[in-house]
């Protein structure tokens, strides 16, 4: 039997913000084991803490149906559960993942990752988009580009114009799944500048390609639409140390990501994505 910890990550709420499973002492559960045990808990992501010879950890994390490379949101569960239980005091450490090897910051109330530079890949056209979220051209935010984003996982950025739109979608899962293939993507994350309570962006989250309809926060994605905004000069640079992203509510899990970049010479230097995490209950898998 193997015991896991439930959080819930970025939350804004005590019911609020994205569950992740966290596994400690991983180290003697084989690959094929780990995939058995994230598929039976359910969560978007399990994440599974291992010693590491480079890092002071190392994390693999899976969802349901596939090990992928990084998970923002349980990256902040799994080293809030460490602060918490008084396994790591106060400051910096490394995690190894198949993404990299990425600095955190576990502050009192508070934990940061860092995040990869982002980089921009070919994006699907409007129509493409279109077609899997049931929605007109004009729908979509013409001031902004469609962009792929990645700061550790790949996301079609897709900015919409309403946040009534936003709110409403019926995306067609089957189409954002044959795109997410076709462009190697987690899955599309969509935004509106449009807000409920004055943050950044609001957003929503659907990566059915790994059998996740749709998430409550994000950090992976939050971190890349920051870069995004950014890049594409709607942000300023007075305010980029602290970016506030809201999403979840369409879920009634209301979740907020913090994100900080730190920009020099005009340029990303550092993306950081921050958020608090509860604990909710212990697993017996």
């Amino acid at each position: 039997m193997i015991k896991a910890y439930a959080l819930n990550a970025f939350t804004k709420i005590q019911s609020g913000g994205n569950p992740a499973a966290v596994v400690l002492n991983a180290d003697n559960i084989q690959i094929e084991e780990m995939q058995a045990i994230a598929k039976k808990i359910g969560f978007s992501e399990t994440a599974f803490i291992r010693k590491s010879r480079c890092a002071s950890y190392m994390v693999n994390f899976f969802t349901p149906n596939e090990q992928i490379d990084l998970c923002g949101h349980a990256t902040i569960a799994l080293f809030t559960l460490l602060r918490d239980k008084g396994i790591i005091p106060l400051g910096n450490y490394l995690q190894e993942t198949l993404s990299g090897i990425l600095p955190i910051y576990v502050e009192k109330d508070i934990v940061f990752m860092e995040q990869k530079l982002p980089e921009d890949y070919e994006a699907p056209s409007a129509k493409e988009i279109c077609d899997c979220l049931n929605i007109n051209l004009n729908e979509i935010n013409s001031q902004l580009p469609i962009k792929i984003v990645s700061t550790g996982l790949k996301d079609i950025i897709v900015p919409i114009k309403k946040l009534d739109t936003l709110l409403k979608l019926k995306p067609d899962f089957n189409q954002i799944k044959k795109l997410s293939r076709t462009y190697k993507c987690i899955g599309m994350h969509l935004f509106s500048l449009e807000t409920l309570y004055g943050n950044t962006a609001h957003c929503r989250n659907f990566a059915p390609l790994y059998d996740i309809f749709e998430e409550a926060a994000t950090g992976t994605s939050n971190g890349a639409l920051a870069c995004y905004l950014y890049n594409n000069s709607f942000l300023d640079k007075k305010i980029c140390h602290k970016l506030n992203f809201e999403q979840g509510y369409v879920m009634e899990r209301p979740s907020e990501i913090i994100v900080k970049l730190i920009v020099q010479n005009e340029k990303i230097a550092k993306v950081l994505v921050g958020g608090n995490a509860q604990l909710q209950k212990t697993l017996i898998v």
